[in-house]
């Protein structure tokens, strides 16, 4: 078994909003779903950072799950900035039981167990945002994923929508969660384009930063070492 990450697939099957239109993403639907399953084995897992579908309510994201659901492998999927289909947990799990997707799980407050490490993560915030409550909440949400990870005895994986660091600017409050639960691997989503180039991929201040969002994998989940 392997584990993958990508994150921000920015479906839109269900409404109109393709992405398309912007450089670097022609046909990527098609690509993704090549990419995919030329990577991916039914008994691998991949996990989702964020920014999945485009509907504005879980019903106007069923073809974008229903596309994922059929892609193979486990997904883990975490939300993003642009998912305003998510509502409650307890929710979008029901809807997935009710449609019959079966691959899907949910990381909110809460982690998972794979072989040698416990997945866990959240949305989380960056540096240059100053909603302070919305900040909060996240490393609170942060730190029950940890918690739940703590169960399993293995080494904690991270996997954010926002990165912590981007450029020169740190988002402290979440870096400090991650230093204290002793975490020493990131994967983010969230920056697409030329703002890629100031993206952190390498290790800083003791932990290893991936950015995984679709374009800048070109379409291909990251394969987890």
């Amino acid at each position: 078994m392997s584990l993958y990450a990508i994150a921000d697939l920015h479906l839109s099957l269900g409404v109109e909003k393709p992405m398309d239109v912007f450089p670097g993403w022609e046909n990527y639907v098609e690509r993704l779903e090549q990419n995919w399953r030329a990577a991916v084995r039914p008994e691998d897992t991949v996990v989702i950072a964020g920014d999945i579908s485009w509907g504005l309510d879980i019903s106007e994201s069923r073809e974008d799950f229903a596309f994922i659901d059929r892609l193979p492998g486990t997904k883990i999927i975490l939300k993003g900035n642009h998912d305003l289909w998510f509502s409650t947990k307890t929710k979008v799990e029901r809807f997935f039981a009710e449609n019959g997707f079966s691959t899907l799980k949910i990381l909110f407050n809460n982690a998972y167990e794979y072989e040698g490490i416990s997945i866990c993560g959240t949305r989380g915030w960056m540096n240059d945002q100053t909603d302070k409550k919305v900040l909060l909440r996240e490393c609170g949400r942060l730190r029950l994923s940890l918690e739940a990870g703590k169960k399993f005895g293995k080494p904690p994986v991270v996997f954010l929508h926002y990165p912590p660091i981007y450029g020169s600017g740190e988002c402290y409050e979440i870096l400090e969660v991650l230093h204290e639960y002793g975490v020493k691997q990131v994967y983010y989503g969230h920056i697409h384009g030329y703002s890629s180039g100031y993206a952190i991929n390498g290790e800083r201040i003791g932990i290893d930063f991936r950015l995984v969002s679709c374009d800048f994998l070109q379409f291909t989940p990251k394969k987890i070492g």
